[in-house]
């Protein structure tokens, strides 16, 4: 059903899991108790098949990448407490990006997101990352300041993005994992530069 990873998890007693197709009923259940997540940057709970649609989802079309690696983090029971989306080598082999990082509504506040993104970190960088990127809904303000406390900064901000029922701006924030400076970045990444088309 699952294949373990080499990434192993940054909290004791939870293991990662590679989520297939035969994660989908779990992983669906999951969304379905995160709501808020999916209410605040989609305008609506979780879709019926969106856990399908994260599984068997991708990168744009035409965009390159190495690798993408749908990541679940599991209890000794088999409860998922935790997932994220990583793409590796997203246009550029040093750039990795997060698509998705949701954490179980019952942790939040107990230092899982940050411990659960150092061990992401580590990981992505033994495995030659320098690079990460994401995009955050603007307004979204907790996930904003969450981001911006681990040492991502803004790129630029894409307007009208569709995510579900909403269009809004995207905040495109990266960090360094090795050090490097912004114009380091954008040489690496044209299209996140500021005022780019």
């Amino acid at each position: 059903m699952t294949m373990d990873l080499h990434l192993p998890s940054a909290i004791a007693g939870l293991r990662t899991v590679k989520l297939t197709i035969d994660w989908e009923v779990e992983l669906q259940r999951f969304f379905e108790n995160n709501s808020a997540y999916f209410i605040r940057v989609m305008g609506e709970s979780a879709a019926p098949l969106a856990a399908n649609a994260v599984i068997l989802g991708g990168p744009p079309a035409g965009w390159r990448f190495r690798n993408r690696w749908l990541i679940g983090y599991v209890d000794s029971g088999g409860k998922r407490v935790a997932m994220t989306d990583v793409v590796e080598g997203l246009l550029v082999a040093p750039v990795w990006h997060i698509g998705l990082f949701i954490v179980d509504v019952s942790r939040h506040g107990s230092g899982d997101a940050q411990s659960l993104l150092a061990g992401l970190e580590a990981w992505a960088i033994r495995n030659g990352a320098k690079w990460l990127r994401l995009g955050v809904v603007v307004g979204n303000s907790r996930a904003e300041r969450f981001w911006e406390a681990r040492g991502f900064r803004e790129a630029r901000i894409r307007e009208g993005v569709e995510m579900g029922k909403r269009t809004q701006p995207i905040r495109i924030m990266f960090k360094p994992l090795a050090g490097g400076t912004p114009d380091e970045y954008f040489l690496l990444v044209d299209r996140d530069r500021p005022h780019a088309p």
